[in-house]
């Protein structure tokens, strides 16, 4: 049983160094900024429990022009460890203000964001999956969802720097082009994370970073 109980320990802190998630360690900040082939966000969050996370979420929908801004909270739902694996449930929901930007002449009015995330893992491998729709009234409402999977051409150590081969494929049914593909490549060393690629289908660049304090 003790042995079981380290190897779990290490496991878990493994995974936490692999990946920095929507919600942290008790008293921890992160910074997530995340920019897709339809959008831009930022999120600033603060974890007071290990089981959820607040913070401030801006949305940038480069396509249609609308600026969202809002409070966010994060929960865990539930979290599943073994000796070679890990895996996670996330719900997430935020409120705030839509507006027009640029060529968009929209009114600002209240607007909604929900989703949930999953993953699993282990020091080679890697699952996710995600789902999230907004309803900004009578400006827009939709839906996307995103898969992603991955592999470790090698395994690094607590502190070293890891690497992450991925694919991603997205389904966002309103848009031009419903499904996009995107091929990337993850880097992740001490609180820094950062992800780069591009969309084969709108011809878009992917670049993702997280930090956590």
């Amino acid at each position: 049983m003790l042995k079981k109980s380290i190897i779990t320990a290490l496991l878990m802190t493994a995974a936490t160094d692999t990946l920095a998630r929507p919600v942290s360690y008790a008293g921890g900040w992160t910074l997530i900024e995340e920019t897709d082939r339809q959008s831009t966000s930022a999120l600033i969050h603060y974890t007071p429990d290990s089981s959820y996370s607040v913070g401030i979420r801006a949305d940038w929908d480069r396509q249609d022009d609308l600026l969202f801004i809002g409070p966010q909270a994060t929960w865990l739902a539930k979290r599943w460890l073994s000796p070679n694996t890990q895996a996670n449930l996330y719900f997430w929901g935020a409120a705030g203000v839509v507006t027009g930007i640029g060529s968009n002449a929209a009114d600002e009015t209240a607007g909604l964001q929900l989703g949930f995330m999953s993953d699993w893992e282990t020091r080679r491998l890697y699952v996710s999956y995600r789902a999230s729709l907004r309803d900004y009234g009578d400006i827009d409402q939709s839906a996307m969802q995103a898969a992603k999977i991955g592999f470790a051409p090698y395994e690094g150590d607590t502190g070293d720097l890891h690497t992450w081969l991925m694919l991603e494929v997205d389904h966002r049914p309103e848009a031009d082009n419903p499904i996009g593909v995107t091929p990337l490549i993850r880097f992740f060393y001490g609180p820094a994370l950062f992800e780069a690629g591009w969309n084969m289908t709108d011809d878009q660049p992917l670049l993702n970073l997280q930090y956590r304090f």
